[in-house]
């Protein structure tokens, strides 16, 4: 792996039991902490997304085997199941919340399984975990009217800034899903970096608005996943999911210029 290029894992629920749902993009709670002993034993550094940022945009350099450790949505088994064990080896992590789904004042419903609560988060916060944005009701922000991609944005990042006491630097794209106004609707918002997911290493050409994850799955074996952080045959790994992301790159360019022809005839 060459040291311009950073793993950054995406995770989703950490659960024995997930909703059907989310089960597929689940990882069971011992294969999480056998996949984080991977990490320790090879010697990765986690980072948060902030920090990764920071040392791109400062040219300050990078620590030893650099990693990050990325979870979206905001499902309750990251403060049960994945804090004790990001705790136990001293690695630090980000979360990326949709602010209507986290249970207790701005809930819109939609949510797919048990999500954090706003005490939860706030104690991961305190744990030293980052929290970032995933937008507000976790829709597709590119097929989004300008309007309603900008509720979307400001309305996740000003609760974070009330629940929190401090602004989010960071976000991640629901679904990976973005374009340039999508990415400049969230700079503007005043997020510094965001992430999509492409699965492949992200690196410091891609820009700070269009980083690049890997999914981790509940599939995703430990041989699989020892490849994936050194960043060996993530072509043969993904095949698949590179296949359907082109093919529904289409329909979301069909459905993009529907709506505005939709928008311009109003």
């Amino acid at each position: 792996m060459s040291g311009d290029r950073v793993p950054i894992l995406m995770y989703h629920a950490v659960a024995h039991s997930p909703a059907r749902a989310t089960y597929g993009l689940s990882v069971a709670p011992e294969a999480f902490a056998a996949q984080m002993g991977v990490l320790a034993r090879r010697g990765f550094t986690p980072m948060t997304t902030n920090q990764l940022a920071i040392a791109w945009r400062t040219g300050s350099g990078l620590p030893p085997k650099p990693v990050l450790i990325t979870f979206d949505d905001g499902y309750e088994g990251v403060h049960r199941h994945a804090l004790p064990v990001l705790v136990e080896h001293g690695f630090v992590a980000t979360l990326f919340t949709s602010t209507g789904w986290v249970r207790g004042g701005y809930e819109t419903g939609g949510a797919l399984d048990l999500m954090l609560s706003w005490d939860q988060v706030r104690e991961l916060a305190e744990a030293g975990m980052e929290i970032g944005g995933h937008s507000h009701t976790h829709p597709q922000l590119d097929q989004l009217t300008d309007e309603h991609l900008w509720f979307e944005v400001l309305r996740c990042r000003e609760i974070l800034t009330l629940e929190l006491g401090r602004a989010p630097v960071s976000f991640a794209y629901p679904y990976g899903y973005s374009d340039r106004r999508v990415r400049r609707a969230v700079g503007s918002a005043g997020f510094g970096v965001s992430l999509a997911v492409g699965n492949a290493l992200a690196s410091r050409p891609q820009g700070p608005y269009a980083l690049e994850r890997v999914t981790v799955r509940r599939s995703t074996a430990l041989h699989e996943f020892e490849r994936l952080v050194e960043g060996r045959g993530l072509g043969r790994l993904f095949i698949r999911d590179r296949a359907l992301t082109k093919g529904y790159a289409v329909v979301r360019r069909a459905r993009q210029v529907a709506r505005k022809a939709s928008e311009a005839r109003v």
